[in-house]
């Protein structure tokens, strides 16, 4: 199974781009793994909702109909981190053959991709912008496959 993580970033930071490629190269240690960056078309803020219509739909344009979704929203599920590395453990035990783990836009996503996702998951009940976010997420899905596999990296 492959793991792939959309994002719909639009700023770029060394810190980021440093954090991503490093969780990457390590996710990639258990399983194949990439970053996808989709990319919105621009628009001003007082297009917010006909923003998040069409970042929605590229997100949906984008999964295939076998694709085992996970959205990352401040409104999901709250795990722990042994809780989600089970989540993890069945998704990797599903038929599916890949899993796609999304980041929305900043102002969220559509009820269609909500309920596209099979798991939603709130990474904090905080509100956090795309690039830290998507750092929290890769280091979680990375924590998950060290718990999978009882390497010495978390700390219960």
């Amino acid at each position: 199974m492959k793991f792939v993580l959309y994002n719909l970033a639009t700023a770029k930071e060394a810190w980021a781009d440093e954090a991503a490629r490093l969780y990457s190269q390590k996710i990639s240690h258990f399983n194949s793994f990439e970053i996808q960056t989709l990319k919105p078309k621009k628009s001003s803020r007082d297009e917010a909702a006909q923003k998040k219509k069409e970042e929605s739909e590229l997100i949906l344009s984008s999964l295939s109909n076998d694709d085992f979704v996970v959205l990352f929203d401040e409104r999901g599920k709250s795990f722990n981190s042994i809780e989600f590395s089970k989540k993890i453990e069945g998704i990797l035990s599903s038929s599916k053959k890949r899993a796609v783990f999304i980041i929305g836009g900043a102002y969220g996503v559509s009820d269609e991709v909500r309920s596209r996702a099979q798991l939603v998951v709130t990474l904090s009940p905080m509100v956090m912008n795309h690039l830290l976010a998507q750092t929290v997420a890769l280091e979680q899905i990375y924590r998950a496959f060290t718990i999978l596999r009882n390497l010495p990296y978390h700390n219960s």
